[in-house]
């Protein structure tokens, strides 16, 4: 049956005759300074995007239905650890990430019992070990498990300011295991950059000299990557983000001949999370978890709405996890593989986005990369500079976090709850760079309010 097309009494109207009416209802003010905004990013924001005005010339598969719904467990105790494991996969997750203090966990003890062929766990090591490694991958081959190994020497440089060893040595040992193993184990910790303030095209450069690094000082990466990103607020803006993100991996991966997209595992940011009046925390990851869908992450690990200040707690977890359930099974965000396609506004800012992102990786490359920078101070500036620009805004009031800088309950009272501390916490010890520090934006007002409790 031929298709209908609908609406084909009303004629077509352009982008001229749109402004022109635009123009006249705005009697006599501005139309660029009274309808166009721009963002951190030096992105203009027009009223109104047209086909007339668009040309397509991007294009990214994202497979939005596919997304998995990923719980964080750190793990203290392998008994209990396993149970949890089984118990959140009985309660609707369908991956699992393990964080390891250290190379004495049993993998067999930890794994008992889980569902092997159809889940996708993370392993992520914040150490480097090649024959911890090896023992995770024999567990994998030889159970047929779904299993990728988070390692990541540069986050670690980038977080803590130190590598695990040094840069030769690591990389010695990243290049041995890429050499005999099958299972992906290389990941990108790209989160803290959004976490400590850098603007959205930082983030992409900054992820894209990131993972160059590795590709550079790797021989052959023969399996695919992870990236971890942390998702904003700025809902559309996030969308055409994660979207930026593949096409750029995926230009850059052809270069180097690397035949895998990467695997995007979205966490919402904690930049914008807040202490008091913490329920709206629930308000924003949603939102969040809903740009990273829609921009096409693989895997999607909420934030419970009291990470700030509360331990790993059930109920916490069970509401983050069940706010990822309500998107894909009531929401119906498992429908549709590529929803922002056709979009004039997202496509448009995919674009801009990649390109200023993609100018900005190529002077850091004209510039001795990324490593380089780092030593050199250059990205903790840049991102510090932006950082402050943000918080300038919050500051004054202009960048508006509800309940906290907007419409306060002053009645609220935090201080009681804290079984976490919330804020930046600094160690005295020698680094080789200086790291880059993650920062929420309410923090100094947090801090004034529980002094006055």
């Amino acid at each position: 049956m031929e298709s209908q097309k609908l609406f084909q009494e009303f004629a077509p109207i352009s982008s001229k005759e749109w402004k022109q009416k635009i123009q006249f209802e705005l009697k006599g003010a501005d139309y660029n300074d009274t309808l166009i905004w721009e963002s951190l990013e030096g992105i203009k924001v027009k009223p109104f995007y047209h086909r007339d005005e668009f040309e397509n010339k991007v294009s990214v598969n994202t497979n939005a239905s596919q997304f998995k719904i990923v719980q964080n467990i750190f793990v203290h105790d392998v008994a209990k650890s396993n149970k949890k494991a089984i118990d959140t996969l009985n309660r609707g997750a369908n991956s699992i990430r393990f964080t390891l203090e250290n190379n004495s966990v049993s993998i067999t003890d930890l794994m008992q019992n889980l569902p092997l062929e159809n889940t996708h766990y993370f392993f992520y090591l914040p150490f480097l070990s090649n024959d911890f490694v090896n023992q995770i991958e024999a567990f994998a081959t030889k159970n047929k498990a779904q299993i990728s190994i988070q390692i990541d020497p540069i986050g670690q440089l980038v977080k803590e300011g130190n590598w695990f060893e040094n840069l030769e040595k690591d990389f010695k040992k990243l290049n041995i295991l890429t050499s005999k193993t099958t299972i992906p184990f290389l990941n990108l910790k790209t989160g803290i950059y959004q976490n400590a303030g850098a603007n959205i095209i930082q983030q992409l450069a900054y992820t894209l000299a990131h993972v160059n690094e590795y590709f550079n000082r790797i021989s052959t990466i023969n399996q695919p990557i992870t990236i971890e990103v942390s998702v904003g607020t700025n809902y559309f803006f996030e969308i055409a983000k994660l979207r930026a993100l593949r096409i750029l991996f995926n230009t850059l991966a052809k270069e180097y001949n690397h035949n895998f997209d990467c695997h995007i595992l979205a966490t919402p940011t904690k930049r914008n999370k807040t202490l008091y009046d913490y329920n709206v925390n629930m308000l924003r990851t949603t939102t969040e978890c809903m740009s990273a869908i829609l921009g096409g992450a693989n895997s999607i690990a909420n934030l419970p709405y009291d990470a700030l200040y509360h331990k790993d707690n059930e109920f916490g977890d069970r509401i983050a996890r069940n706010q990822l359930l309500v998107l894909k099974n009531e929401s119906y965000f498992d429908k549709v593989n590529n929803p922002a396609d056709g979009t004039y506004y997202i496509e448009t800012l995919t674009e801009q986005l990649a390109e200023k992102a993609l100018a900005l990786f190529k002077d850091i490359e004209v510039n001795g990369g990324f490593i380089t920078q780092l030593i050199e101070g250059t990205i903790q500036r840049k991102i510090k500079e932006s950082a402050e620009k943000e918080q300038e805004l919050f500051d004054s009031g202009k960048e508006i976090l509800l309940g906290t800088n907007k419409y306060p309950n002053k009645n609220d009272r935090m201080k009681d709850d804290l079984e976490l501390f919330p804020f930046v916490k600094t160690h005295s010890r020698k680094t080789l760079i200086t790291p880059v520090i993650e920062k929420r934006l309410a923090e100094k007002l947090e801090q004034e309010r529980l002094a006055q409790e």
